[in-house]
């Protein structure tokens, strides 16, 4: 996705920011943040890291992140003065509980997620008194704002240091959008191997 578009989609859907969270670079954050030009909406730039037990969110980043193991990962993380988030803990990490007091805040809502792997991971962040965030985990336009984060202030990194935060959302048909967005990706991989250019960047 084009990260102007990102900016303007969210706000035409009323949100006061976005954070963008690219795979494994902060590029898209960067260039979203470049491209707002209200000084109203707030871009957090981010990544969505791959480590050995599944993804970690930072949030509030500056620069890349190059580890790839969990435990490194959530320590550059907290080097630039980020949030780790524990995302989507029950789609692919084998044991979240003994996982979630090493990072700073837990996802508990995924607009990619079943709606049961959403419950479960709402109990694990209710009980453990750790901040929790809700996201869309948008892959295409139409995904954007279908999870969000609500704190009642206008500091948002606050708040979620703090955990006055609560989510909504309403989960996309999983089958539907990851294939999907698995099909576009795909398509625009052919398109960059036969221009000869390099595989891009997800928000």
């Amino acid at each position: 996705m084009d990260p102007a578009k990102i900016v303007s989609i969210a706000r035409k859907r009323g949100l006061a920011g976005i954070a963008v969270t690219d795979h494994n670079t902060i590029r898209g954050g960067i260039l979203a943040h470049e491209a707002n030009r209200d000084k109203d909406f707030l871009v957090v730039i981010g990544a969505e890291i791959k480590t050995e037990y599944g993804d970690i969110l930072g949030l509030f980043l500056d620069a890349e992140i190059v580890a790839r193991k969990f435990d490194d990962v959530v320590k550059e993380i907290r080097a630039q003065g980020g949030l780790a988030v524990l995302a989507h803990p029950y789609r692919q990490y084998p044991s979240p509980r003994s996982l979630m007091e090493q990072v700073d805040l837990i996802e508990v809502f995924n607009s990619r997620s079943r709606r049961r792997i959403n419950a479960i991971a709402a109990t694990l962040g209710q009980p453990s008194g750790k901040p929790v965030t809700g996201g869309s985990d948008a892959h295409v336009y139409t995904e954007i704002g279908r999870g969000v984060t609500i704190c009642a202030g206008t500091d948002l990194e606050k708040a979620l240091r703090v955990g006055e935060t609560t989510v909504r959302g309403q989960e996309s048909n999983y089958y539907i959008v990851h294939g999907l967005s698995y099909t576009i990706e795909k398509l625009k991989g052919l398109t960059r191997a036969g221009k000869g250019g390099n595989s891009g960047f997800i928000c």
